[in-house]
């Protein structure tokens, strides 16, 4: 082989192994970038929501609101109010299912 020969041959390995590494850079840094992106996206969304105070408020008076609504189905009886318990009211209507029709 004449050294010419090989001179060529280095210089050209040398231009192909730039290139490559060019081409690897550039891929490189798509890849800190859509990294970056995600790691922001994954940022907001592990972040913890913080409540408003008075949203806060106005949420436990409704939680005392349902309990005192609660209370007072539970305290109230159906016979007080003056209506049929509901078991006695399915009862009945089981009762002239049950009867046979004249013909």
């Amino acid at each position: 082989m004449t050294p010419e020969s090989v001179s060529f041959r280095i210089t050209r390995t040398t231009e192909d192994l730039a290139q490559t590494v060019a081409a690897l850079s550039q891929r490189l840094v798509k890849l800190e970038q859509r990294l970056a992106v995600l790691q922001l996206q994954l940022e907001s969304v592990a972040a913890p929501v913080e409540l408003d105070p008075a949203e806060l408020r106005s949420l436990e008076s409704v939680e005392l609101l349902l309990a005192d609504c609660r209370a007072l189905l539970a305290d109230s009886e159906p016979s007080a109010a003056g209506l049929e318990p509901e078991g006695a009211l399915l009862r009945s209507v089981d009762a002239d299912d049950a009867a046979p029709m004249a013909a």
